[in-house]
């Protein structure tokens, strides 16, 4: 996730704002005003942003005032120029409270905005921060570019204003939104990390003129899918801008590759995540605590294994937990200067990469598109997406907003850098909802009838599939180690160990098993289904997201044109390459393309072959040629645990 939310409240929230985050997480001198602490501390100016700034009489760019701010976002969502409203209203004779009245942006709100934090991927920003001038101002640029994207598709498909009794009616902004944009340039352990605050206005007025209040949770819902776009944007400016290629690297085992600039060092990262290390530390400490809590009766507090929510949870408890206090800012120049000091110093990369960053990412670049060809099949995109989602979402139930998601997820994989057609993610979208998805929404509301709040299910099973591991019953004490596995007994700790010297059992990941599914699924169609009249090219797919030193050897040489090509399918990996780059930091270990891997969907792939053929045969009379597997009334039933009950997808995104 490089796209956090959080509500900003009338109050002690928005002093807060005022104080610390719009002079660039810094501490603003006492009664010194917005701008000249601004200037002090080496920060920009915020800027307006939002199609919504044309009727309060703003312009996009234009400079944020503290008055601004304190009308919009602290005095319970009033006009930027409520002040001179006032007066204006004062001096015509009006009363005091039609003259506060009328300043007012329909009723007062406690919740006034939401901050959207956007940051890049730590590639980008270390470009940036390591590059040289005209580096740095172009990818800025893609930055905003990306920021301004990302707030247009906001305005345009997930932003509502909810009016009426209990809010049951919904309608888009038709004006959009107002937003003001605050730059800041470092973390607060003074690494480089450029990022912007985005103070979206909860305010949006309706076609009738009337202003009302966007629907936060509608917000809050779309983080993740914003958050995709956003990555997939600013990444493709920047690639197209420098001539630069992505790639996809691993940073927690189990969990999905993130996309980043090919040929930057991964040990400059590593230079970067100083607050990464010590909230890993305390995170250990914490899942500890948190398996072996118990309460007086001596039954255990929670679960004898940490969950994914659990594990964010305390995540977020050890960020705060480790929070540095904010150090006082300086200007970019000098930053610059000092980030680049400290990498040559003690980040272990040679100087000349370091001097010479952006010419060994194009190099790396050249060498992955001259082998990596993007090609987006959005036929087996449907079945990727589906696959992923359908396994990630706890009962395999979902919505659009998490097909959407992972649909940019997947652009960004295959592309790798490369822009896109505009609505290409929806086209996935809707292929996978048209083929592989099974309607189970049972509305009683007016919102469960809302194409965003449906609940899909995969039309398909996946009983080629290893089973989900279960979690482990037993309750340690507080002195126990928890189990390793399922239904072993706690053993103790050894005398002298920390929480940190042992493992802790916690829920396997899901993305391992998703990306298996999605290979078997593709195995099916290959084998069993053509659609729209062709047979899915399963080899080129896989292909266009192949890390570029697994692909098969180029084509043979001219001279050996006359050779009988031998039959069978085109090898797909190299295992040579895959044995070399073991190691690295980079495509392989991103993939996890290991032999007893490799053989595991072998096997799967093999037997869901057989499984296709059988059903073949026994469904000769099958018209629907989209349909892998029919759906029985079995299968529906299977997906409906809660019946007639209606179903509740998860509220955050997968």
């Amino acid at each position: 996730m490089t796209v956090d939310i959080r509500i900003i409240r009338a109050g002690q929230m928005y002093r807060y704002y005022l104080r610390e985050t719009a002079v660039g997480d810094g501490r603003r001198p006492a009664r010194t005003p917005l701008r000249e602490a601004q200037e002090q501390a080496g920060v920009p100016v915020g800027r307006w942003m939002g199609r919504g700034l044309a009727v309060l009489g703003l312009a996009p760019g234009e400079e944020v005032t503290e008055a601004q701010l304190r009308n919009l976002f602290g005095e319970r969502g009033r006009h930027p120029y409520a002040d001179q409203i006032e007066a204006g209203r004062l001096a015509k004779g009006d009363s005091p409270k039609k003259a506060f009245k009328a300043g007012a942006l329909g009723r007062q709100v406690m919740v006034t905005g939401v901050d959207f934090v956007f940051r890049p991927q730590p590639t980008i920003y270390l470009l940036w921060a390591l590059g040289d001038e005209e580096t740095r101002r172009v990818i800025e640029a893609a930055h905003e570019r990306a920021i301004e994207r990302v707030l247009e598709w906001i305005e345009d498909e997930v932003a509502v204003i909810r009016y009426g009794k209990d809010g049951i009616y919904r309608v888009r902004p038709p004006g959009g939104l107002v937003a003001a944009r605050f730059r800041h340039y470092e973390a607060r352990s003074g690494m480089p990390l450029l990022h912007d605050h985005l103070l979206v206005s909860v305010k949006g007025q309706r076609l009738d003129g009337k202003w009302g209040s966007i629907h936060s949770l509608a917000l809050h819902e779309n983080t993740v899918a914003a958050s995709a776009l956003y990555n997939e944007i600013v990444a493709a400016e920047v690639c197209e801008a420098l001539g630069l290629a992505t790639e996809p690297r691993t940073v927690t085992p189990g969990r999905r590759p993130v996309m980043e600039i090919a040929g930057v060092p991964h040990e400059l990262i590593r230079w970067t995540s100083r607050r990464s290390d010590q909230i890993a530390a305390c995170l250990e400490d914490l899942e500890h605590e948190y398996v072996t809590a118990v309460d007086d009766d001596g039954e255990l507090k929670f679960l004898p294994v940490v969950s994914e929510r659990a594990r964010a949870k305390l995540n977020q408890m050890a960020a705060r937990k480790t929070r540095p206090p904010k150090q006082k800012t300086r200007p970019l120049a000098q930053l610059r200067a000092w980030w680049k000091t400290s990498a040559i110093l003690t980040s272990g990369v040679a100087v000349d990469v370091i001097n010479s960053l952006l010419e060994y990412a194009r190099a790396a670049a050249a060498g992955i598109r001259a082998r990596v060809a993007a090609v987006v099949d959005v036929a087996l995109a449907a079945v990727d997406v589906t696959a992923t989602v359908f396994v990630m979402n706890d009962g395999g139930r979902f919505h659009r907003r998490h097909l959407l998601a992972e649909a940019r997820r997947h652009l960004a994989l295959v592309l790798r850098g490369r822009r896109r057609d505009p609505g290409l993610d929806d086209q996935i979208v809707a292929a996978a909802i048209a083929t592989h998805c099974l309607d189970i929404s049972e509305p009683k509301t007016t919102i469960g009838l809302l194409s965003d709040y449906r609940l899909y299910t995969a039309r398909w099973d996946l009983s080629d599939l290893p089973a989900r591991p279960r979690p482990p019953t037993p309750a340690p004490g507080p002195d126990r180690q928890p189990p390793a596995d399922p239904g072993e007994p706690a053993a103790s700790r050894p005398p002298g160990q920390d929480a940190g010297e042992w493992e802790i059992p916690r829920i396997p990941l899901q993305y391992e098993p998703a990306v298996l599914a999605g290979a078997v699924v593709r195995e099916k169609l290959r084998t069993t289904t053509a659609v729209r009249g062709r047979a899915y090219d399963v080899v080129a797919h896989q292909q266009a997201a192949m890390p570029e030193q697994l692909l098969a050897p180029p084509a043979a040489e001219a001279e050996h044109d006359d050779q009988e090509p031998k039959t069978g399918h085109r090898e797909a990996i190299d295992l040579t390459a895959l044995r070399a780059l073991r190691e690295s930091r980079t495509d392989v270990e991103a993939l996890d393309l290991t032999a007893d891997r490799l053989r595991h969907l072998q096997d799967a792939f093999t037997k869901a072959a057989d499984d296709s053929r059988v059903r073949a045969d026994r469904h000769t009379d099958q018209h629907d040629a989209d349909v892998v597997r029919p759906v029985r009334q079995d299968d529906q039933q299977a997906h409906r645990p809660q019946e007639p009950g209606p179903h509740r997808g998860r509220k955050a995104g997968h």
